[in-house]
């Protein structure tokens, strides 16, 4: 028996095979479930074409025995199998592949006459030796279609190979694996154990179109004897039985007429250990620029860590059945990164592991055409099924509003039909577009206000002159949703416009000069409120906005008082210098701004009293914290003497 070296650099090279290009060493039995795949699969090509094979697809199959006691592994497959020559060239030949060579003749054979329906999952010709990872010796048997001599290949995976004739049955090829013995770091027992082995198929080749078979190892109770009595033990016995372990046809590869709402929800909660059912399912089948098959899900719920830096995002990722990614980030935007599912292509760029994709226009294209099949999925559920869009937009608004955020704004013009916001005239959520329907004629802004919630944002005394109006509010009760509307601008060339804004209602010419002789009247008030109030505002003035309430607190420049909140919640140090321009704004015909008019005259220490309640209760009504609760009281009980 001649010992042969490998035809490439060997040590080097197949060094790097093992310990470099596989991240996880359990992705060994997907290489050579996938190689056994690949030979069934030539040989059902072959039988298209060929009565002599005397196979149809319900024949062929791929074995896995595990043996603890001899500590090996094997993996059979009653694929094409190889001749001598072949077991050479692809096996003692690192990087070389009979797949790719394969897929490369039969390319060319099927060129002009449309694409062939044989999937070969091999390219690189080095899946084979990811063996080695977790074996010290490998044997192949293996007895090529039409061919009269089985050869055995054996290696240790060091400097070379050998090769000679033996007995094989029939066609196919037979891999045994010596397990590697277990060290400190690595327990390589666990790939002789049943359940083991059926994990890792589940995991990575489930949708393998070959039974992937396997004899368990069981337990079951015994028939209770008729004439047992009531003392009577149950007794055990001990069994052999094959199971399949894949479940070869996925979900997604079905035609979607022929899939059940429960089938998708069963596969949903068990795929993904939700404990309720998906609100809606998405499923693709695309042709075109890029050939895939894939299965969505926008759950009804936000898992616990959604929002939180651990959570991760991504499809599951299949390239002809076989798992390539269990979480690819680069199928999902940002904001969609809610959306659950699976994505099967054959025509991915995969690097040279299988475990990692090139970043390819194939990829892209079905990223973005993915994007759009779920913004069309969530515009139909916003249409048709109001109920379940509100579900979704309770568990994952706030993502569409960071998504719009996102880029500086890139994906607004896709997200914005997805808003919802609280309509003070409906009561209820609507969209930017319901809104816009309502609006009258005369109506020159999209109005929102801004708050804590919608009670309190309802008791705003700068709400009461839109409303009186008839002009329907947005009411804002997330943190970014101001920072949300600045970035939209305007929607349809209608602009939007806080209530707080001055400007909010148009003024004629005889309204502005009325209010300028108010403030001009009225301003010896206005200089000693500032002058009681000092830094803590930036201007004291009349009011345009009130109508009955006496005062209200509104900001000067781009930092809103809602804007100065957020950043106190999330980022306490940048907070310091995001402060907003406190304006202190007095309604010139209110009792209380009479009374304080009253007392600057018969007793100033009392006015400034007033004034400084005014103030903290413009805080109040704003729902920012008064700066010194204890001093607020004693104003307050001072004036109870």
């Amino acid at each position: 028996m001649e010992k042969k070296a490998f035809q490439a650099e060997s040590q080097r090279l197949l060094d790097l095979m093992i310990n470099s290009i596989y991240t996880h060493k359990e992705i060994f039995l997907r290489e050579l479930v996938s190689n056994a795949s690949d030979a069934i699969d030539k040989l059902a090509y072959k039988a298209l074409t060929d009565d002599k094979v005397g196979l149809d697809r319900s024949d062929f199959k791929i074995v896995l025995t595990p043996d603890q006691i001899a500590r090996t592994l094997t993996i059979s497959d009653n694929g094409i199998g190889m001749t001598k020559e072949e077991m050479e060239s692809n096996l003692g030949t690192i990087a070389k592949s009979g797949s790719l060579q394969f897929k490369q003749d039969m390319a060319a054979r099927d060129a002009g006459e449309g694409k062939g329906d044989v999937d070969i999952i091999g390219q690189f010709g080095v899946g084979f030796y990811s063996a080695f990872m977790v074996a010290d010796h490998v044997t192949v048997i293996s007895k090529a279609y039409g061919g009269d001599q089985a050869w055995k290949w054996e290696s240790d995976g060091k400097d070379g190979y050998t090769m000679e004739p033996c007995e094989k049955s029939g066609v196919g090829s037979d891999v045994i694996l010596h397990i590697k013995a277990d060290t400190d770091e690595e327990h390589y027992s666990d790939y002789l154990e049943q359940y083991k082995l059926s994990d890792l198929v589940k995991k990575y080749s489930d949708y393998i179109h070959y039974p992937i078979t396997m004899l368990m190892h069981k337990s079951r109770q015994k028939p209770k004897p008729a004439d047992a009595g009531d003392d009577y033990k149950p007794e055990w016995e001990d069994y052999d039985q094959w199971e399949t372990l894949n479940s070869m046809v996925p979900l997604w590869q079905r035609p979607k007429s022929e899939v059940k709402d429960e089938e998708y929800a069963q596969f949903y909660k068990e795929k993904y250990g939700d404990w309720e059912d998906p609100l809606t399912t998405i499923h693709i089948s695309a042709e075109g620029a890029a050939e895939y098959k894939a299965m969505l899900y926008i759950p009804s719920h936000a898992p616990f860590d959604f929002y939180s830096r651990d959570y991760q995002k991504g499809l599951q990722l299949y390239s002809s059945g076989v798992l390539i990614m269990d979480q690819c980030a680069d199928l999902l935007p940002e904001h969609f990164r809610f959306v659950k599912g699976v994505v099967d292509s054959p025509d991915l760029s995969l690097n040279i592991s299988r475990e990692m994709l090139q970043h390819t226009r194939q990829l892209k294209v079905i990223a973005n055409n993915l994007e759009k099949k779920i913004k069309a999925e969530l515009m139909k559920l916003q249409k048709d099924s109001r109920d379940k869009y509100e579900m979704f937009w309770k568990a994952f608004g706030m993502q569409i509003k960071y998504g719009i955020l996102a880029d500086y704004g890139a994906h607004k013009d896709l997200l914005k039909d997805l808003l919802l916001f609280w309509s003070s005239k409906e009561e209820k959520l609507v969209t930017l577009a319901e809104y816009k329907e309502r609006m009258p004629e005369d109506q020159k802004y999209i109005y929102f206000a801004a708050g804590e919630s919608v009670e309190k944002i309802a008791q705003l005394p700068q709400t009461e002159r839109i409303r009186d109006k008839g002009y329907e509010i947005l009411y804002l009760t997330d943190d970014p949703d101001e920072f949300v509307m600045d970035l939209l601008g305007e929607l349809d060339g209608k602009a939007f416009k806080s209530v707080s804004d001055s400007d909010a209602l148009p003024e004629s010419d005889e309204e502005k000069a009325k209010a300028e002789e108010k403030a001009q009247e009225n301003k010896d008030v206005l200089d000693f409120v500032k002058e009681a109030l000092g830094d803590k505002v930036k201007e004291a003035r009349i009011s345009k906005i009130l109508k009955s309430g006496a005062v209200c607190m509104t900001a000067d420049g781009p930092v809103t008082l809602e804007m100065e909140k957020y950043f106190n919640k999330v980022d306490p140090e940048r907070a310091k210098s995001m402060k907003a321009q406190r304006v202190l704004e007095l309604n010139p015909d209110a009792p209380a701004f009479a009374a304080l008019r009253a007392a600057m005259g018969s007793d100033p220490e009392k006015a400034r009293t007033y004034a400084e309640l005014l103030y903290d209760q413009a805080l109040l009504i704003a729902g920012l914290p008064i700066e010194d609760a204890a001093h607020y009281t004693e104003l307050v009980c001072s004036l109870m003497k």
